[in-house]
């Protein structure tokens, strides 16, 4: 008898479509299988030789927490090079080096979560280094471009599959598990859904990410956008990854549901398709999901749905197709064209803010001091991977001037502390051991690493240790030692010098110095507690805290002085550590630069009046230029920041990275950082009426670009726009050319410019080139509140090109036909949503109920004011009903008028979702601004009016 070997299942063959062999391999799977794909890690199903599989690999700038990998420009840098292509040349080596890393350790994953699409609305925000601009137009082309690298050009399998963070409206670290952005639906649509939609349009999107904060008081896990919104921008199966602990916030901090079944079943139903929770441990995800299906708060078919689409993310990663995949192969690591690339990159991020006198590029032959905290620094930051070549501004000018040029001096204070008896804290020689770089060995949660506890405890002496001290602001300090390890305290409690970086979920390096008596107390900020020297060691405690005296052996200020004045150029080096001050989990509290950096910066340019600025920093600054000859920014340039900033400094390389956010000029011309009302607030380029210290779009050049021939076609539900850039200056260089708009004669606020389109070019001294943008006509649009939907409005509209914008070199007016204004029919069946008001003050939007829609309720508890303008209440009404819960006053009133209507809500509702009908007579008609007064802790619904 001859045995016959088993047919392949449908589900391997790879002759049919993936849909079809998803439901095969659905058919095949258990209940209790399913449903342990809803886990962050999936386990294998041995008896049908499925692998395990983990959605979220971090490669946000590069592969992280997996070890040494190349690491590339912060994402903000990114962002600031304006350059699609480069952008999709790194997220193609960064996707190749995913799987060359994978091949030799499996904890690596090909669900890659990056790019983050989050719009930079404001500067304090922690994670500013995360986001590529305040512009959702320039933000989905750079993040669409990082995609496309991620995914690759294969037409079926994906070398990795990216998902989108964080969904929706997330830019405050504050209380970000429990507070609500409040988002009026035009800054929904046109601003905060934006950047999501166009990088989800352009097809190399695998997923999102929900942010852990609530919009309009709603958890973004439970978000009805996810269905409303993002399913309905793409055919494919996109896969929803909660952000880490964010299920269990629904419960734990949110208090959103009574139980984690409901709110298990409540995520998925919405569509949250992966569950992140519990580090590695599925079982409580799985105890809650079978605990919603015996509540009947769910059922099968629900869990298929999630499952499909975690299955189609891992068919177009190939896992079932190994003969056919292309990928598996890829080796591409640490390869001479990706140190090639993360130059390049660098040198692209280079944004040249003043150049007073062309001080640069530097001279050849120029004496250069090189001060400041980041000058001899390559800083990492909490989605970097670990270094493996490593180039700091120092190294850099050293190797592209000569060592003998360049003169260095850190800024920091050199400091003892003594001890009441006299004695200071001292550094014990350290054992020979291997010098250890945190996380170099990989850590699925980097936030579980723990400090090192094989080096000695520190001690006292006679004499004592010189420490380092850095203040990053606030009276953050960090102490360094000679050694160069940072003071660090491990999960013993005892203080080492033991870190080659600040870093860590929880930082272990800060420190604060405290008064008390006639000396300081040092509190160790990241238990909280002060130091103690004990018998055995020092280390933190509850009690006893040590009490020391500050001994300044040099303030850097002087040192940064003394250094300055014998140069012929000096570059102050400033900026952030981007542990400290300002990362996720805290935001920042000021623009302005911490104390002891402006303290060094005034010193060296009062030492010398050829003083550049060099902010080398995850965001803006507000910082006195007016004496400055010249400023540059970059962010954290990665591997070969310092090589390419001197390539820069010294003429070898043009500048041309462009500000992807405004530099506001002082923490006054800040909005609130709750206040995600861009439109009303005034925020961003878009709608800001201030005077920035450096506008959107704003970066300088060794050359100089004319701008010429602008025309304008439109054709075919297109505007096509052309206009010639020529290089006038004596030097190759890039060029960013910009295109903006404005609506000439709106009737309702719109942008006082907006960017429609961008290149990037190259163009030797004398060259010109043409070039030609096709704008389709839908982008002219806004969403209008009245119709529930974008209108473009008839009438002209500006068209501005230049090279920033404020640096407009070009102008002309087109009438675009559209959509006429009407007046909003409120006497319709449908009558006035509450939340889809034109102009509001002192209101927030809450949820209506806890899937879907919004409601107005006063921000404080106690008065809103709200105006939707042109409202038609036809041949006349005679009464007006409003759908409202809590307890409170509406009023409303005519053209500002007085008074009209006023209905009360004296006894509150059973909860804030048990909504009521109140009525009362009013008397009106035709065309008219209606106004609506809220008193008290009352939600507003809708108004309807009928007569």
């Amino acid at each position: 008898m001859t045995a016959h070997p088993s047919p392949t299942p449908p589900f391997r063959d790879p002759r049919l479509p993936f849909a079809k062999r998803i439901d095969d391999l659905l058919a095949r799977l258990t209940l209790d299988e399913k449903v342990s794909f809803l886990h962050q890690f999936a386990p294998a199903v041995e008896r049908l030789g499925i692998a395990a599989f983990r959605t979220g690999q971090e490669a946000l700038h590069g592969v992280a927490w997996m070890g040494p990998a190349t690491v590339f420009p912060q994402a903000v840098g990114l962002g600031a090079t304006w350059n699609g292509d480069l952008v999709r040349r790194v997220g193609e080596a960064v996707s190749k080096e995913v799987r060359a890393m994978r091949a030799r350790d499996d904890r690596v994953g090909l669900n890659v979560w990056a790019p983050t699409v989050n719009l930079l609305r404001h500067p304090l925000w922690g994670r500013n280094e995360e986001g590529y601009s305040e512009d959702p137009k320039l933000t989905s082309a750079i993040a669409t471009a990082y995609t496309r690298g991620l995914r690759g050009d294969h037409p079926v399998y994906w070398r990795t599959a990216p998902v989108l963070k964080h969904w929706l409206a997330h830019n405050n670290e504050t209380d970000r598990a429990t507070s609500s952005s409040s988002v009026r639906p035009r800054v929904l649509h046109e601003y905060d859904l934006r950047a999501f939609r166009e990088t989800v349009e352009a097809g190399a999107v695998a997923g999102v990410m929900p942010a852990y904060n609530l919009v309009n008081g709603r958890p973004n896990h439970v978000s009805p956008y996810l269905r409303e919104q993002l399913r309905t921008w793409t055919d494919e199966e996109l896969l929803v990854c909660s952000d880490a602990g964010a299920p269990s916030n629904l419960v734990d901090h949110e208090h959103y549901f009574a139980t984690h079944e409901e709110a298990t079943a409540a995520a998925l139903l919405a569509g949250v398709d992966s569950f992140t929770d519990h580090g590695t441990d599925g079982s409580q995800i799985i105890a809650r999901v079978d605990g919603a299906l015996a509540q009947g708060l769910l059922t099968e078919k629900d869990v298929d749905r999630a499952v499909r689409r975690h299955l189609s993310v891992r068919f177009r990663l190939g896992e079932f197709d190994p003969h056919d995949d292309p990928h598996p192969g890829t080796a591409e690591f640490d390869t001479p064209a990706h140190r090639a690339l993360a130059r390049e990159a660098a040198e692209q991020a280079v944004v040249l803010l003043k150049n007073d006198g062309d001080l640069l590029p530097l001279a050849p032959d120029a004496r250069i001091a090189v001060v400041g905290l980041l000058a001899d620094e390559c800083k990492l930051d909490w989605y970097s991977g670990t270094l493996i070549h490593r180039s700091t501004p120092l190294e850099g000018l050293y190797e592209r001037f000569g060592a003998e040029r360049v003169e260095f001096a850190e800024g920091v204070d050199r400091v003892r502390l003594r001890l009441a008896d006299g004695t200071y804290l001292h550094v014990p020689p350290a054992p020979e051991a291997a010098d250890e770089v945190r996380g170099a060995a990989g850590a699925l949660d980097p936030a579980l690493l723990s400090g090192r506890t094989d080096l000695p405890p520190l001690t006292t002496d006679a004499t004592g240790t010189e420490f380092a001290l850095a203040d990053w602001g606030e009276g953050v300090l960090t102490l360094r030692a000679p050694d160069g390890r940072y003071l660090s305290v491990a999960g013993d409690g005892c203080v080492r010098a033991a870190a080659d970086q600040p870093g860590g979920w929880v930082v272990q390096e800060t420190f604060r110095l405290e008064p008390h008596e006639n000396g300081h107390l040092l509190r160790h900020l990241g238990t909280g507690r002060h130091v103690s020297v004990a018998a055995d060691g020092v280390k933190v405690a509850v009690e006893n805290a040590s009490i020391f005296e500050l001994i300044i052996v040099e303030r850097g200020a002087d040192a940064v002085a003394r250094v300055a004045a014998a140069a012929d150029a000096v570059l102050v080096v400033a900026g952030n550590d981007p542990h400290i001050n300002g990362r996720e989990t805290e935001d920042r509290t000021t623009l302005a630069l911490p104390p002891q950096q402006e303290r060094l910066l005034r010193a060296a340019r009062a030492a010398n009046p050829h003083t550049v600025l060099v902010l080398v920093s995850s965001y803006p600054y507000a910082v006195d230029v007016a004496r400055l000859a010249a400023v540059l920014w970059t962010a954290h340039g990665g591997q070969a920041a310092g090589t390419a900033l001197a390539r820069v400094l010294a003429g070898d390389v043009s500048p041309a990275g462009r500000l992807p956010q405004t530099w506001y000029a002082s923490d006054a011309d800040l909005p609130d950082l709750l206040d995600y009302d861009v439109l009303g607030a005034r925020q961003t380029y878009l709608y800001f009426e201030g005077i920035p210290l450096f506008p959107f779009g704003h970066g300088l050049s060794y050359a100089s670009f004319s701008y010429a021939d602008l025309a304008t076609e439109v054709a075919q539900g297109t505007l096509r726009v052309s206009f010639t850039v020529a290089n006038t200056g004596d030097v190759a260089a890039d060029e960013v050319a910009q295109l903006y708009t404005r609506a000439a004669e709106p009737s309702a606020a719109r942008p006082r410019r907006e960017l429609l389109a961008h290149r990037r070019l190259t163009l030797a001294p004398g060259e010109r080139t043409l070039l030609t943008f096709e704008v389709p006509l839908s982008a002219f649009g806004f969403w209008d509140v009245a119709r529930g939907g974008r209108r473009l409005e008839p009438g002209p509209y500006d068209l501005l090109a230049g090279a920033s914008s404020a640096d407009i070199r070009l102008r002309t007016t087109v009438v675009l036909d559209g959509e006429p204004t009407a007046p909003r029919p409120v006497t319709s069946a449908s009558g006035l949503e509450a939340a889809d008001f034109d102009d509001q003050s002192g209101v927030a939007l809450v949820d209506r109920t806890r899937t879907a829609r919004d409601a107005v309720t006063p921000a404080d508890g106690r008065t809103g004011q709200l105006v939707y303008r042109s409202c038609d209440f036809g041949t006349g009404t005679t009464e007006v009903t409003a759908r409202v819960a809590g307890r409170g006053t509406l009023e409303l009133s005519l053209d500002g008028g007085p008074p009209l209507a006023v209905l009360t809500l004296d006894e509150p509702t059973a909860d804030v979702y048990a909504y009521t009908s109140l009525t009362a007579p009013l008397a009106a008609n035709g065309v008219h601004d209606l106004h609506l007064g809220l008193r008290g802790p009352l939600r507003l619904a809708h108004v309807g009016f009928s007569g």
